[in-house]
């Protein structure tokens, strides 16, 4: 394991040679080998590799077991070749009287130790009973296996470094109680499963959800090789899997039916795997109320991998946005739903008929807009109890406005103009400040008139004002307190800026309006900005918000791992350097990181009284809920862990 938690495992189904030990040990070893060049520090090999699954009777003839036991101890010495990584392979290994289904552990030359299968399954296609016992049972033995004696029952775990490993065969897994839950609870982080599962239908898509969810609620790497090639197809049909499952994420997965040998490598973070069981209470509870077994702990040599390697693994630059198109509408759709449930709750609590909007013609509150159209027709009520009030001032451009008043009109709401420039004119005179001063007086001003206006407005047609700033604004501060800060509830506070144009955009695509489409997608189009600076000579929006904050799309990108996996900074510009490679410099992305820390933490007193709103994702600010920060914290630790 690296620095940074990242711990690479291999999951491979060679070719095998059924019933034949001396030629599996070259398809072995070439994928050790392989395996050892990818950098893998685990690597997990099928069920009865060494043999072959599909021997049946052939399992009780001894020349095949003595070939196997002596193919276990060649296969250990050439483990000599590859030190740092740990091989599990499955082998049948006897034990006094009886013959195990068994995960044979190797490395550094040796055999370590070997894990037998607990359950056994004897139903359908199944009958392995008919050869193999139990091993559940056992415990605190021993076993001779290539003419080494070495531990040998279900109680053993493997540690490398600080990583632990547990290890279960095929249809451990699908017990009702699987061993690697009690191996996790005793603190493995690291599940390896060596299979053979045959292919019926909708058999993998099942399997899928079985590894998943277990390394879900595991909060563990689960890594599962499954036999293929080579395998008999007298009745059934094997087509080999490689799959590496993290916290309920497919981190890689093999082609079925490939016809070839199969090799899966890939990074896991096992950091945010600790932070996860750490934060999870349940987890913890569950350690401490079940009894589990007195596990045998193998140490197993560790050196840590190469500075600086490359990560074997995808890091996905927009962590709020699913990728796939089918993926992202349905999940726009359910964050949609979350927003209007809230928001209609609210006004029914209230007995509000009325809500109050400031709608500029950008994202936010284009959004809040929607979403308060949508709660009141929920509702049976009167569009026109929604007043979207636009209110221009020194920068407001005329896209801005006619979009804007379009799309309050395209929703049958009630439109209020209300020009600020004299009142923040008088404002100015008021206080002594110079308007040709473009500075923080200059632009909040305005930001606080606007609230000032949407505040009283409220009170006149006793309603409430919705709120329309977003996660990410909340998390850098980039909102004027007591201005667009404040509301009577922020509909869009658990929805950080990237998602934002998302869910305008499953608005504009759902719509039979082909009008308010329109106006949506050149709303999408618009540049983000506060418009507090006048625009330019030609009417075009001066002042953008990302020019002067940044990146959203990396600000999303650090919020997101920071709250949600606690990530340090040093980590968070490594994925980063990953995820958007090719897209911003390692300079631009070391900038705004640093900007993001310091804003961070300077502006926790803007979300310490935000008002109330919907959580929508695993990422909330809410000072009453997910995040509870100090005002006067110091961001000096986050930034010295960054180079300069």
């Amino acid at each position: 394991m690296d620095n940074h938690g990242y711990f690479r495992v291999c999951a491979a189904s060679p070719t095998v040679h059924l019933a034949d030990p001396e030629k599996n040990i070259d398809t072995i070893a070439g994928a050790m080998r392989a395996a050892a060049d990818n950098g893998a520090e685990v690597l997990v090999l099928p069920e009865l590799a060494v043999t072959g699954y599909t021997c049946a009777d052939l399992y009780m003839q001894h020349i095949l077991l003595e070939s196997a036991d002596r193919a276990l101890g060649l296969l250990a010495a050439a483990s000599a070749e590859i030190p740092d990584t740990l091989v599990a392979v499955g082998a049948p290994v006897k034990y006094g009287t009886a013959l195990y289904n068994c995960a044979v552990m190797l490395q550094g030359g040796h055999i370590l130790g070997v894990v037998p299968k607990s359950y056994l399954p004897n139903y359908s296609e199944f009958y392995e009973k008919r050869w193999f016992a139990s091993g559940s049972r056992i415990r605190d033995a021993r076993v001779t296996v290539g003419g080494t004696v070495v531990p040998f029952g279900p109680d053993l775990l493997f540690r490398k470094g600080d990583v632990l490993i547990g290890v279960e065969i095929c249809e451990d897994l699908w017990s009702p109680l699987p061993p690697s839950t009690l191996q996790a609870l005793a603190g493995a982080n690291v599940i390896l499963n060596l299979s053979a599962t045959d292919e019926v239908t909708g058999k993998h898509d099942y399997l899928l959800s079985l590894i998943g969810n277990q390394s879900a609620r595991l909060h563990a790497a689960y890594v599962y090789a499954s036999a293929g090639t080579g395998e008999s197809s007298t009745d059934l049909v094997y087509a080999g899997n490689a799959i590496i499952c993290e916290n309920g994420v497919l981190l890689r997965q093999s082609k079925r039916f490939a016809g070839t040998e199969l090799m899966e490598t890939a990074d896991t973070d096992l950091e945010m795997l600790a932070h996860d069981r750490m934060a999870s209470g349940t987890f913890s509870d569950t350690a401490a109320a079940v009894p589990l077994p007195d596990y045998r702990i193998i140490d197993c040599p560790s050196a840590a991998p190469a500075a600086g390697r490359k990560l074997l693994r995808r890091i996905n630059p927009d962590p709020f946005v699913p990728a796939a198109d089918s993926d992202r509408a349905a999940r726009c759709e359910e964050i949609i739903s979350i927003q209007t449930a809230g928001l209609t709750r609210r006004l029914q609590a209230t007995g509000c008929r009325h809500l109050v909007v400031g709608v500029s013609g950008g994202l936010d509150s284009t959004l809040a807009l929607l979403i308060a159209a949508r709660a009141f027709s929920n509702l049976g009520l009167d569009a026109k109890g929604i007043i979207g009030v636009t209110m221009p001032g020194f920068g407001t451009t005329a896209r801005t406005r006619t979009n804007a008043t379009d799309l309050i009109g395209e929703l049958g709401a009630t439109l209020l103009e209300i020009n600020i420039s004299k009142a923040v004119r008088q404002h100015f005179e008021d206080i002594g400040h110079d308007e040709n001063i473009h500075d923080v007086t200059y632009e909040n001003s305005q930001a606080r008139e606007r609230t000032q206006i949407l505040m009283d407005l409220a009170n006149k047609y006793n309603g409430m004002v919705l709120g329309t700033g977003d996660l990410s604004e909340l998390a850098l501060g980039w909102c004027t307190y007591n201005g667009d800060q404040m509301s009577m509830y922020g509909v869009n506070a658990g929805v950080p800026k990237t998602l934002v144009r998302w869910l305008v955009r499953q608005f504009a695509d759902t719509t039979p309006d082909e009008r308010r489409r329109d106006t949506l997608l050149d709303i999408i189009d618009t540049p983000v900005s506060p418009e507090l600076i006048p625009a330019d000579a030609q009417g075009r929006i001066v002042q953008k918000t990302e020019d002067l904050v940044g990146p959203y799309r990396l600000h999303d990108f650090f919020l997101y791992h920071l709250l949600r996996h606690g990530f340090a900074p040093s980590k968070l510009y490594r994925m980063a350097l990953a995820a958007f490679d090719g897209i911003y410099t390692p300079e631009v992305i070391l900038h705004w990181l640093k900007t993001f820390c310091r804003r961070f933490f300077r502006q926790q007193f803007k979300r310490s009284c935000m008002p109330d709103g919907p959580k929508v994702g695993s990422v909330s600010l809410s000072p009453r809920g997910d995040w509870r920060m100090p005002s006067d914290a110091s961001p000096d630790s986050w930034l010295r862990d960054l180079p300069e």
